[in-house]
């Protein structure tokens, strides 16, 4: 890999808006903003200033680095739409990142992540263990999952507490602040390797109902 490689990282899966500069492997500058809406009119602004911080421009950039959940519907949606644009625009790859392999990037292996799914259920992935695929769970599921795992399993993520005693989070997890660094560490291992288009993550089915108001009625102009 060339000398000063530079990849911007971003997120909005949840209550925040974050980003991050990797040069040559090693996180340059990095912002993050707290708001429970209104990341669509702020994410570009944000990047520019990562950008402007780390003394580089758009076009210096040889990758993007998107999570991609899972997580906010509607955050998701905008920062994978946004890795998408820009990719395309700048004739560079976007690389999509998942809550789990960010919270595995740099831990012992096996680790099983186990983040928080809400509605008495947990989402879980493992590196180097089953379930290798990320999957829903019910809590007393994954508190069989986690009992049953040999001593050498490390666990990280938002939900462990919720499945074992707490002395059992035996890893750090990255801090909400920290969101943007993790997908651009686990996305440099990637660079240079073909990468489908980021694309949203879901496990979940989403929350809004369907409207209950009647759709509009279509005239025909020439009745």
């Amino acid at each position: 890999m060339p000398p000063e490689t530079t990849l911007l990282a971003f997120d909005t899966s949840a209550a925040h808006c974050a980003a991050a500069l990797m040069m040559d492997g090693h996180i340059v500058a990095a912002r993050i903003e707290p708001m429970e809406k209104g990341q669509a009119e702020r994410l570009i602004p944000l990047l520019e200033l990562v950008l402007a911080d780390g003394g580089v421009d758009w076009h210096d950039l040889a990758a993007l680095a998107v999570g991609i959940g899972p997580g906010n519907f509607t955050g998701i949606r905008i920062a994978v739409s946004a890795a998408r644009g820009l990719a395309l625009g700048l004739g560079i790859p976007a690389i999509g990142i998942t809550q789990f392999e960010a919270l595995a990037t740099g831990q012992p292996h096996p680790v099983l992540v186990v983040e928080d799914a809400r509605r008495g259920s947990v989402y879980v992935q493992g590196f180097g263990i089953a379930p290798a695929q990320a999957v829903l769970m019910g809590l007393a599921e994954a508190r069989g999952l986690v009992a049953q795992s040999s001593a050498a399993v490390s666990f990280v993520g938002s939900g462990m507490p919720l499945v074992a005693p707490p002395h059992e989070t035996n890893l750090p997890a990255p801090s909400q602040t920290a969101i943007a660094q993790v997908i651009a560490h686990a996305a440099w291992s990637r660079l240079g390797t073909p990468q489908p288009r980021p694309a949203p993550f879901y496990l979940r089915a989403a929350d809004a109902a369907p409207p209950s108001d009647p759709p509009p009625v279509i005239l025909d102009a020439l009745a």
